[in-house]
């Protein structure tokens, strides 16, 4: 108890208990995160003016400006294209193709006819995606349609796909895919005093999503078509079958509508494009090299500005502004007088700002700068260590698009090929489970690129020896290819250049007996071949097959190399 409390309490011990009282109190509000984030007495924090709501207030009333601000940013700032046309190349690239994984142990198939199987899954999917019939506008196939949706979710948050059913000629298939922008996906009318109707997207008491509210007119056209909105049931009342794709990424419990990609940085990148732009603007100024004649009285010649010609003029009908060009020669009145305005550009502090800010935007993004801006000037390790952690979300999201998008459609083009009896799936319609096991599959996208490709390739040979990876998995990774379809491929080659060695007439063969044939050769005069020269020879030996080298030049240059001191 200080002197003033002894003093109080000798007066008046009530109000003496009271501050006693009130001092413990206050020790406790300032404990743990009081006395931090969530203090109100700091003067760092107290005029920090903050409000928050659930998903809906803080999200899907906001959803229309964010949505139209970041394509605008899309449309006019260099950084913000760059940004989401990076997603959209990493992640879909050409699109994610399709590598039928059918788990033939279970449907008790032998692993030829699973392979079998699989390839004409392959082929008669093909046959779908790989046209524009499967887009109901006819216009891209199923791999652009991809990019459009996932260029479409960057911007705007979220992208709908129905799949309607519509015959087609020379197409067996009736499967179609409808993508709808998301601004489409609205209440009806605009109502919002329904609870259970928010941003178009209906649920049931029980948090269940069980329609989606479409309307027929894009709301931001100039359109004057009457507006009307379809309900569209999420899933068939008897079929179960997916009518609605909502493909969207939630970051709140209890959200309805996706945010868009650039949201947290639109800021910072309008700014950004903003202060490039009077950059610019200011360094075009500085390079005009403009003379300004200044009279001591008046004469009959022109106003400033009208030495340009008025077709050049940028604003000839705008008197308050001078115009300047390369050279330019400007008459000035008397009593006028033009003073020099340097605006001191190139500015040298201009790309180490620049560099910064991009960071942090690079960061808000899960893309390192280097890749944002596409300057790899530091070092092998830390590009390497750049590119790894962007590919760390680039599969997140590859996985998350194949789960959303690419797989339910995958799915209910399977069942009609089954139905149609183009594919042979005996109970796939029986069990849901004998379902799951021949849909499934993997989604292969654009391999991540090497930076180091013989470090690289014999790391991935180690993983391979020692059990960590397969060789398919490697080859995907590396280069995107298919190990099974590559080894056919290498069989194909093998057994060509065999055919083509054998009807030329050279002695040597594709094989070990070939090889083998070369290494044998000793060195001239029957001297004794130096350590060494067994890489020659295979060397020699993988020339002579692959038609780079004749036999005799290559024999020629082992007697020479077993010579050699």
């Amino acid at each position: 108890m200080n002197v003033l409390d002894r003093m109080i309490s000798a007066v008046s011990p009530e109000r003496a208990v009271r501050r006693a009282a009130a001092r413990q109190k206050l020790k406790i509000l300032n404990s743990g995160y009081s006395n931090y984030g969530a203090s109100q007495t700091k003067k760092s924090l107290i005029g920090w003016l903050y409000g928050g709501g659930s998903a809906k207030e803080d999200i899907q009333e906001n959803l229309s400006t964010l949505r139209q601000r970041c394509r605008d940013l899309y449309m006019g700032v260099p950084l913000a294209t760059g940004a989401l046309k990076t997603c959209r190349t990493n992640v879909v690239g050409s699109g994610l193709r399709l590598k039928s994984q059918i788990d033939y142990e279970f449907l008790g198939m032998t692993e030829e006819e699973a392979r079998a199987l699989e390839s004409k899954i392959e082929r008669e999917f093909a046959l779908w995606a790989d046209s524009p019939a499967c887009d109901l506008e006819r216009l891209d196939n199923f791999y652009e349609l991809q990019q459009l949706a996932f260029l479409n979710w960057l911007m705007s948050g979220d992208v709908i796909a129905t799949l309607p059913v519509t015959k087609r000629v020379n197409m067996p298939y009736d499967l179609r895919i409808c993508l709808i922008e998301a601004d489409r996906l609205s209440n009806p009318d605009g109502d919002t005093s329904n609870p259970h109707i928010v941003g178009g997207v209906e649920t049931n008491d029980a948090g269940e999503v069980v329609a989606y509210h479409i309307s027929k007119h894009h709301p931001l056209s100039y359109d004057l078509t009457e507006t009307g909105w379809t309900r569209v049931l999420a899933w068939g009342e008897k079929t179960g079958r997916r009518n609605v794709l909502h493909v969207m990424s939630r970051e709140r419990i209890g959200q309805r509508r996706g945010v868009p990609f650039l949201a947290p940085v639109i800021e910072a990148l309008k700014q950004l494009g903003r202060y490039t732009d009077a950059e610019l603007v200011a360094a075009v100024v500085s390079g005009m090299f403009t003379v300004f004649i200044e009279k001591e009285s008046a004469s009959s010649d022109g106003a400033f500005g009208e030495i340009i010609p008025e077709e050049e003029q940028v604003d000839a009908e705008d008197d308050s502004t001078i115009e300047l060009s390369p050279g330019a020669v400007v008459d000035l009145n008397e009593g006028e007088k033009a003073h020099d305005m340097n605006p001191g550009r190139p500015n040298t502090a201009f790309d180490g700002f620049v560099i910064a800010i991009c960071r942090q935007i690079g960061a808000a993004l899960e893309i390192p700068y280097e890749l944002l801006v596409k300057c790899f000037n530091s070092s092998f390790t830390a590009s390497r260590g750049a590119l790894l952690e962007a590919w760390k979300m680039f599969r997140m999201y590859r996985n998350w698009l194949a789960n959303d998008f690419c797989q339910p459609i995958y799915e209910e083009w399977f069942a009609e090929a089954v139905a149609k009896g183009r594919i042979p799936a005996p109970g796939f319609f029986a069990d849901p489970i004998i379902r799951k096991a021949y849909c499934a599959a993997e989604w292969n996208g654009p391999a991540q690129g090497l930076l180091n490709p013989v470090q690289e390739v014999e790391a991935a040979e180690k993983r391979v020896v020692n059990g960590f990876s397969t060789r398919d998995r490697e080859a995907m990774e590396m280069n995107g290819s298919n190990f099974y379809r590559n080894a056919a491929q290498r069989k194909r080659e093998e057994k060509l250049l065999r055919e083509v060695n054998e009807d030329g007439g050279q002695v040597l063969g594709a094989g070990e007996a070939g090889q083998q044939a070369l290494l044998d050769v000793p060195g001239r005069g029957g001297g004794k071949r130096r350590p060494g020269t067994d890489s020659l020879r295979r060397h020699c030996f993988r020339n002579v097959v692959g038609g780079r080298s004749n036999p005799a030049a290559v024999f020629g240059r082992i007697e020479r190399a077993g010579e050699r001191p």
